[in-house]
């Protein structure tokens, strides 16, 4: 998550409400690529309990302190009775219930245990994880203080699917899987940059050296196959190497035992 986000929300909301917010929200992402799937539901909660508060904040004006006890069905049914020409329908309802999704997978669902012999954990979190995004992106929409084009820009970064099989390193993409093919690893790249694209010469830094020499050629290649977007210097995936990358299975990271 860019520090873009954090600052749009920490103007709108809470900063240590939005601090909690974001790291339980990495966190539960962090564990989910890992293989953590419990403890991604387990972070899920601890967001919920963050995102409650801002629904709190948003709704009266005050919020239940961090490390209180936090009356989750109080604050759903306060924003439920909000006026409908002073809240949305995302805070009256939307929000809250999804939170509330969420919230139970954490505390009645039991994410440690098994289900009729059945491990659910991997369900769980896939189902947690995209509402975390969702209502992450909502109080981005939600926090006014932008432009609608930034609002739109860092909305999509954060519901864009996220690559496991990349690790960032300050501005440094690093691809995990050592086996893909120079075209493979460029649509990986392009696909994790997201909507933005990337100007070539970043592009060619990112590269072992090894796949450097030929760059421009592959570049070309998978433009003239519609799979990328190749002009003024700017590299664009395409829908069509969107689904290159997914149907091929090119996000998924080195093979990791799920943590007990």
């Amino acid at each position: 998550m860019s520090e873009s986000t954090r600052a749009v929300l920490s103007s709108a909301y809470p900063p240590h409400v939005v601090d909690e917010l974001i790291a339980s929200y990495r966190e539960a992402k962090s564990n989910f690529y890992r293989g953590g799937h419990r403890l991604s539901a387990v972070e899920g909660g601890r967001f919920c309990e963050a995102a409650f508060r801002i629904l709190e904040d948003i709704t009266t004006g005050i919020h239940t302190p961090l490390g209180e006890n936090l009356d989750t069905q109080k604050v759903i049914s306060k924003a439920a009775a909000q006026p409908k020409d002073q809240q949305p329908k995302s805070v009256r309802i939307y929000i809250p219930r999804a939170l509330r999704v969420v919230y139970d997978i954490r505390n009645s669902r039991n994410a440690a245990h098994l289900a009729d012999g059945i491990d659910a954990n991997l369900q769980d979190a896939t189902l947690v994880v995209s509402v975390l995004d969702w209502v992450l992106a909502e109080l981005v929409r939600l926090s006014k203080g932008i432009t609608p084009e930034e609002a739109q820009s860092l909305i999509e970064e954060l519901v864009t699917r996220k690559v496991p099989g990349v690790q960032d390193f300050g501005t440094f993409p690093k691809v995990l899987r050592t086996d893909l093919r120079a075209s493979d690893r460029v649509l990986v790249l392009l696909y994790h940059r997201g909507t933005q694209g990337v100007r070539y010469p970043e592009l060619f830094q990112w590269m072992p050296n090894t796949m450097r020499s030929n760059l421009r050629r592959t570049v070309r290649v998978l433009d003239e196959k519609a799979l990328i977007h190749f002009a003024d210097e700017t590299v664009h995936i395409t829908f069509a190497g969107q689904h290159a990358v997914e149907s091929r299975r090119l996000l998924e990271p080195p093979v990791v035992a799920e943590r007990r």
